[in-house]
């Protein structure tokens, strides 16, 4: 039976609250703890289910007609008081709008890894994180077939210290796509591939940085995106998003 002192960490576990060393600790106690385990990815899929939920509604061109409709119309007035409003206002807009454009790119990168580095504690925390089990690539690729709407390539891992465990259809934004998870010494990395699309918020250039307790490596080939997040070391990450580049060159 879990200790309480475990249970009471296992949000802060979620939200990657707890200090490295905890990290460390709470990831080598879920290995043994399927109370914990469970009670972890019941946590992460509440988290998603409530973010999910929060993009559903949206207000109709309808409502914000009516509510327009219904201010005050505004008095036209000479006086230098009147304007000052206004022009608090447009300042305000400015400001909003700079940090539209060169804020919210940076904001919706953010938000992208912390929803996949949800998705890859969820997987490694369900009792099947896999939905084909194999190590063949030539198993796993057309698996995908019918399932997703692309292709792509997976590396040829002989000669590498990367194994591959399998795979699973997995969703952001609600567009289908492919989780692969990959074994390195005592490490997973999951390996997320969706199609770009006009609109989606996942579409990014290269990059390499360190979320939260993750290390993720991320860029864009052929109109698809890909993201390699794990807690191997930064070198391992890298080494296996070069596999995967070449594989999708070939």
């Amino acid at each position: 039976m879990p200790s309480d002192s475990w249970q009471n960490k296992i949000e802060a576990y979620a939200d990657a609250e707890l200090s490295a060393d905890e990290m460390r600790a709470m990831r080598e106690h879920l290995i043994g703890c399927a109370s914990c385990t469970s009670d972890l990815l019941g946590v992460v899929q509440l988290k998603l289910a409530t973010k999910i939920a929060g993009k559903r509604y949206s207000s109709s061109a309808v409502l914000r007609q009516r509510i327009q409709q219904g201010l005050p119309a505004r008095r036209n007035s000479v006086s230098i008081w009147r304007w000052a409003p206004a022009l608090s206002a447009t300042a305000a807009l400015a400001v909003v709008a700079f940090l539209f454009l060169y804020g919210w790119p940076a904001y919706q990168q953010r938000q992208t890894f912390a929803e996949l580095a949800d998705l890859h504690v969820a997987t490694l925390a369900s009792a099947s994180p896999v939905d084909v089990i194999s190590t063949d690539r030539h198993t796993v690729k057309p698996w995908f077939q019918g399932r997703i709407p692309f292709t792509f390539n997976i590396p040829e891992l002989s000669n590498t210290p990367f194994t591959l465990e399998g795979g699973r259809v997995t969703y952001l934004d609600q567009a289908p796509g492919a989780q692969l998870i990959f074994k390195i010494a005592n490490h997973r990395i999951s390996v997320f591939i969706f199609q770009n699309r006009p609109g989606t918020r996942f579409a990014s250039g290269d990059s390499r940085s360190k979320r939260l307790t993750f290390n993720v490596e991320t860029w864009t080939e052929d109109d698809l995106s890909y993201f390699v997040i794990g807690d191997a070391n930064i070198d391992d990450i890298h080494q296996l998003s070069e596999l995967l580049r070449i594989a999708a060159r070939t």
